[in-house]
């Protein structure tokens, strides 16, 4: 069983078409348990952002597991498979958890560094291992990721490199509007992406903000939450709230268009400038209708491409760090993992010997019957430890020559020497991973 990572991201598809193909709420959960149900494939958990969609696996065959994730990806988004198998990465193995790490420390997101990918692989993590689509493998690899991704924040600040794309964003807005602190700010939604620009609203001394959400409950919670004057308003007072707004940032779960033609007409007959700022995937905002808007700017995930290229000529030092912390992490990872992997076999071995010397010891009390209890104690003893030691040098030595690569081979040429069963490291393997408990 290896590790495979299918998607596509903003590195290699259009905004356009991560739209069609992004999943959410029981949409990603069918796909979840489809791609887990999949022939050849036993672990799954899906990331879908605004920014890419991936599929994390634990498949058995590669090609027929590859084939199979590409399918349900088209058969979920309606693209024709050759159409969506252009934009489609894969990494497979040892490429696999290098990019699974690096997505964890926001090397691969739009803005490099930016932390919002930790809390996103998080959920992702969670839900499934609520829907039982997670076993120990994927389980070992997200939970190390989510580490390294802390560590690489905590030690080298990427995340001051690369800002957040809700940052990104109101920098554009200032770019329009001027200063933030006399600006009165609509946030549509209430998700965590509606939850970070309420925040960083609030840090930049925005006059007032305002939240509109489907649930008001939701809504009210977030202005409560807010460190500035907030205050909620319920969704059919959306267009009277957009008069009032200076800025506008949308990032909805919606699968259509929240702020239309129709709820737009009218906005900018006062004179005064708005910039609308829709960090939604599918898109929350009408482009054609805010050009129509005397005075309005508009700027959309598209146009936060080039944050990329920023970072890259302001931080190339944190940056690199970053990238050895994820090499050292995955090389350390996968050491462990290929030690880990020959313990079975040791453990096979090692209960093999156990039976042997049970069944001599006890061939030799049935021809020395007369032996007292003292001496059988001393001669069991004796002999265990003979075989103790005997063990203990290709035992140790197997397991530090499984952690290079290649590894793998020396716990079937241990089997062979040994001639052990080819089912006894498997149970062995098999009861480990029914006893492990999750953290």
């Amino acid at each position: 069983m290896s590790v495979l990572v299918v998607g596509l991201s903003h590195r290699s598809a259009p905004v356009a078409l991560l739209e069609r193909v992004s999943v959410s709420g029981d949409s990603l959960v069918k796909l979840l348990h489809e791609t887990h149900d999949a022939p050849h494939v036993a672990e799954a958990v899906i990331v879908s952002t605004c920014n890419r969609v991936e599929v994390y696996a634990v498949v058995d065959k590669f090609h027929r597991g590859v084939s199979r994730i590409s399918e349900l990806l088209a058969l979920h988004s309606g693209v024709p498979l050759e159409d969506l198998s252009r934009h489609l990465y894969v990494h497979y193995e040892d490429r696999a958890i290098q990019h699974v790490f690096s997505v964890a420390c926001g090397l691969e997101s739009m803005v490099v560094g930016e932390g919002q990918i930790l809390g996103q692989l998080r959920q992702a993590f969670r839900l499934a291992q609520d829907e039982g689509t997670v076993g120990r493998t994927l389980h070992d690899v997200l939970q190390r990721a989510l580490r390294v991704g802390k560590r690489a924040h905590h030690e080298t600040g990427i995340d001051k490199v690369g800002a957040s794309l809700v940052s990104v964003g109101l920098d554009v807005a200032r770019a329009h509007l001027g200063p933030l602190e006399d600006v009165r700010a609509l946030v549509v939604g209430a998700g965590s992406m509606s939850g970070l620009a309420v925040a960083t609203l609030a840090r930049a001394g925005a006059r007032e903000i305002i939240v509109a959400n489907r649930t008001h409950e939701r809504a009210v919670r977030l202005a409560e939450s807010a460190q500035a004057p907030a205050r909620a308003v319920e969704l059919h007072r959306l267009p009277e709230a957009l008069t009032e707004a200076d800025l506008i940032v949308s990032c909805t779960g919606a699968t259509g268009l929240v702020l239309t033609a129709d709820q737009l007409q009218g906005i900018g007959d006062d004179g005064r400038r708005r910039f609308f700022l829709d960090l939604a995937l599918p898109h929350d905002i009408d482009p054609a209708a805010v050009r129509e808007i005397p005075g309005a700017a508009l700027a959309a995930l598209d146009d936060l491409r080039t944050a990329q290229e920023a970072a890259d000529a302001i931080g190339p030092e944190a940056i690199e760090a970053v990238r050895r912390i994820v090499a050292d992490e995955v090389a350390d990872f996968l050491g462990a993992a290929r030690a880990a992997a020959v313990t079975p076999t040791v453990v096979a071995l090692r209960s093999k010997a156990a039976e042997v010397v049970d069944a001599e010891l006890a061939r030799l009390s049935g021809r020395l019957p007369d032996l007292d209890e003292r001496s059988r104690r001393e001669i069991a003893h004796a002999v265990r430890r003979v075989v103790d030691k005997l063990l203990h040098a290709p035992t140790v030595r197997v397991q530090e020559l499984a952690s290079a690569p290649g590894g793998d081979a020396y716990a079937d040429a241990l089997s062979r020497l040994f001639d052990l069963d080819p089912k006894a490291p498997e149970a062995v393997t098999r009861a480990d991973i029914t006893e492990g408990t999750e953290p």
